[in-house]
């Protein structure tokens, strides 16, 4: 009962670490409108925490198998109040970056150490429990713009980053009542960074698929809320719809996981994946955005069902007593992505159109998918003769 009560804590504290992005997210039209931040300084923006979350996942978070998960919490937790502080007071690009570099180390750090806690502490389950990480995540994401609706108006720009502030020191103050068990000093890895375990091919070809979920990510955050802007649609269509595509994520993601665990992480996250590339194709060729809404709601169901797969497939392939590490190399090389992602669509959004930038999306994911499965080879995109195979490997 103690661990299913950490897990729940640390999964609501994901939760919560997302709506401060979800919050920002929506900030973005309000941003170019009051401080005449342009598409390009928006994707900047965005990019310097992916940027930052990158090298903190890789060279920070990989002392979470050390011993030191609890520390990292802390003071992952601890930076993105301070982040969301210094976003709620900024009236410029320099300062909303600064902002975004200090929520991006935070989360970089925390989440990996997240993530090993809910691994290790219940293997037999993991797929439920990491599907049910998501849905909350995506649940505290989807939160952040209503969190902007009903406190902008009246209480000013800086109201949303303040009560996530507050809420995150609260969550400070649950974790720190909670025994959480630290890698014992006989199985901690010497290995200092994560970068090694990409000479595991099917590690390897397990992030090249995750990396795919990005490209998608780091196009429709800088976009989703200026292109709805910009084909004339209502404020609701683009703040609200965020929230809209949050619902199936929070529905169904946990039940995700378990389709993963059964059927196979690999091959359902990347059978996701590859129509989620289709998806993307087509929003550069639909003219209506409610037309664009509806069926992004379809590819938002079919992800949460699907691409929570990633995060168990490199579970299950990395070494047990470096699921830290192994997390923060995915999550750190999804979120440079994200951010390279973000700046490039931003640019060619505003130079070349919708049209290329989803197209160019598209391509990129389909091909990236198709690469992850080569190097993951046939075993591992079998479907597994019973869940205890999905496990991770001694």
């Amino acid at each position: 009962m103690a661990n299913k009560r950490l897990i729940y804590i640390l999964q609501i504290a994901m939760g919560f670490l997302a709506a401060g992005y979800g919050v920002m997210f929506t900030m973005l039209d309000d941003w170019r409108d009051k401080f005449g931040i342009q598409e390009t300084g928006l994707g900047m923006i965005i990019a310097a925490g992916f940027f930052t979350s990158f090298v903190a996942q890789l060279t920070i978070a990989p002392y979470a198998d050390k011993g030191h998960a609890r520390r990292l919490l802390t003071w992952g937790v601890a930076g993105n109040v301070v982040g969301a502080i210094v976003m709620a007071y900024g009236s410029s690009m320099t300062g909303f970056i600064f902002g975004r570099v200090l929520m991006g180390i935070g989360a970089g750090i925390a989440i990996p150490a997240i993530k090993r806690i809910v691994i290790v502490s219940d293997q037999e389950n993991m797929g439920t429990n990491l599907g049910r990480g998501v849905a909350i995540e995506v649940g505290g994401f989807a939160l952040g713009p209503i969190i902007s609706a009903l406190t902008v108006g009246k209480f000013g720009l800086a109201a949303p980053f303040l009560i996530i502030a507050v809420i995150l020191v609260v969550m400070v103050a649950l974790i720190a009542r909670e025994d959480i068990e630290e890698t014992p000093a006989e199985d901690r890895t010497t290995e200092r960074f994560a970068i090694d375990l990409l000479r595991i091919r099917p590690l390897l070809g397990a992030v090249l698929v995750g990396v795919a979920l990005y490209v998608m990510i780091g196009v429709f955050d800088p976009l989703w809320v200026v292109m709805m802007d910009d084909m004339g649609a209502p404020n609701w269509v683009g703040n609200a719809g965020i929230s809209i595509f949050g619902m199936p994520w929070i529905l169904f993601a946990t039940v995700g996981g378990t389709i993963a665990q059964k059927y196979g992480p690999f091959r359902v996250s990347a059978f996701g994946l590859a129509l989620g590339a289709f998806y993307m194709t087509s929003y550069g060729f639909i003219g209506s955005p409610y037309w664009m809404l509806g069926i992004g709601v379809t590819q938002s169901a079919l992800d949460a069902l699907t691409v929570t797969g990633t995060g168990i497939a490199v579970a299950q392939v990395a070494p047990p007593e470096r699921q830290a590490g192994a997390s923060g190399l995915l999550g750190g090389i999804q979120t440079l992505t994200g951010g390279i992602v973000a700046m490039i669509a931003g640019s060619v959004y505003e130079h070349y159109g919708r049209h290329a930038a989803f197209v160019a999306t598209g391509i990129t994911m389909f091909t990236l998918v198709c690469i992850g499965c080569v190097l993951v080879g046939p075993k591992y995109l079998r479907r597994p003769a019973s869940a205890s195979e999905v496990a991770i490997a001694p």
